[in-house]
């Protein structure tokens, strides 16, 4: 090989290949989001109906003959593309946009995850919904900034008396 080609080589090793693992890894990241948003969209049409709110005491005509704690959790984590994106941002400070979709994604899929496990049991509502966040890793060894979050939902889910409507018919 020629010396044109090994220097070819050599700034396509340095700098076009981690540049091409960025944008695979943005378009990846990209894909998997968005069907993650479809899949909780679909989710929550199924749910539609179902009484999840944050009111810290029961309405007094749901009729509870039972209650139980019920929570949903998820972990989710950002690309790598985003993460460089929002470290940059970091330095300048501001808004990070690159955050808020993970956010939601994770506040949607944990409420409705809560809302599944309420059903599967048999409870008619959920009252008292709260939702807490932490940042679960760390992105570099250093301690500084964030691999991904848990998002966890919880409330108080009750089943009505079955002598009454339901729940969902009087809200």
């Amino acid at each position: 090989m020629d010396s044109d080609t090994l220097e070819i080589i050599s700034v396509w090793l340095n700098y076009g290949f981690p540049v091409l693992l960025i944008l695979l890894a943005y378009f990846i990241g990209t894909i998997i989001e968005k069907r993650h948003f479809r899949n909780i969209r679909a989710r929550e049409k199924i749910n539609r109906e179902y009484p999840v709110v944050s009111l810290d005491t029961m309405p007094e005509d749901w009729n509870a003959t039972a209650s139980t704690l019920v929570t949903g959790s998820v972990v989710i984590s950002l690309d790598y593309f985003k993460r460089v994106i929002a470290g940059l941002r970091a330095i300048v400070g501001g808004r990070i946009k690159t955050y808020e979709p993970l956010l939601e994604r994770a506040r949607r899929e944990a409420v409705l995850r809560m809302t599944e496990s309420a059903r599967r049991q048999g409870y008619d509502a959920i009252f008292n919904v709260r939702l807490e966040t932490s940042r679960l890793a760390n992105s570099r060894g250093d301690g500084n900034g964030t691999a991904g979050v848990e998002m966890l939902a919880f409330g108080t889910a009750v089943r009505r008396d079955s002598r009454f409507a339901p729940v969902a018919d009087r809200i």
